[in-house]
């Protein structure tokens, strides 16, 4: 095998290791429906995310975005990956979790001033309770996710700066209170930078059109989301790695 063959055969690797790491499905719940849709813009990349259940029960939901595209993209969101993982059976809070992950970065970036932005990243964590669909959540520097309710969307803006490029940032944790019949959506800034040949961006205006419109389930909302992006003439030109995550709440349920 060539050298080139074995390049291109280490990086298909790469990718399937990357998709095995990303959940191929959403989890059932009682409370809410959960649906996901990634696309990686040049199969792999630094879009992660995962939905858990903590020993407390409660639901974890995460969406980072990595610093870059790519191999080198993919290397770091793994590390992260794992990291989260790893907070979340120790039940640790959406602050210390986000602040956690922050010192790890920074414990690479200070080792190399060539390549310490490359361990840089955008995060919203997030712990929603089913018995009362309280969320706590951080979000570091992240897309502001919207939540729709009726006819209103509410944004949830930054709470914090990317993690990465500070020792000891300042970052809040905040709460929202879902009520039946709200819809969550988290995405990527793959979404709304998503640019046409004219070099017009999808922006936020029409993710959030799309959000307060569309009365579809939340499968085929995600699926609306790209379909949009699609006439707007950016799906064959993405520049960037797009995930977006919905979540339709039902109601809480009392253990």
């Amino acid at each position: 095998m060539k050298n080139a063959d074995h390049i291109v055969f280490d990086i298909d690797l790469a990718q399937e290791i990357q998709q095995l790491l990303l959940p191929k499905n959403s989890p059932t719940c009682d409370w809410c429906c959960l649906g996901v849709k990634n696309r990686m813009a040049i199969g792999l990349g630094g879009d992660y995310f995962d939905f858990l259940t903590a020993p407390s029960g409660c639901q974890v939901i995460f969406l980072g975005d990595v610093t870059g595209h790519g191999l080198t993209a993919s290397v770091v969101m793994s590390l992260i990956y794992g990291y989260l993982h790893h907070a979340t059976v120790r039940q640790c809070t959406p602050l210390e979790t986000v602040a956690m992950v922050n010192s790890f970065l920074r414990s690479f970036a200070t080792r190399s001033d060539r390549f310490d932005y490359l361990f840089s990243s955008s995060l919203f964590f997030s712990v929603i309770d089913p018995d009362t669909l309280t969320m706590r959540y951080v979000n570091a520097g992240h897309v502001p996710p919207m939540v729709r309710r009726g006819g209103e969307i509410f944004h949830l803006v930054p709470t914090g700066v990317p993690l990465g490029f500070f020792d000891d940032p300042e970052m809040a944790m905040c709460t929202f209170q879902f009520n039946k019949g709200d819809r969550l959506l988290l995405t990527t800034d793959g979404i709304t930078d998503a640019s046409n040949d004219l070099g017009e961006f999808f922006g936020n205006s029409r993710l959030e059109e799309t959000l307060r419109s569309f009365q579809g389930d939340h499968l085929e909302f995600l699926d609306e989301i790209y379909r949009a992006i699609a006439d707007f003439g950016a799906a064959e030109i993405l520049k960037d790695d797009c995930t977006a995550i919905v979540a339709d709440f039902h109601g809480p349920v009392f253990r």
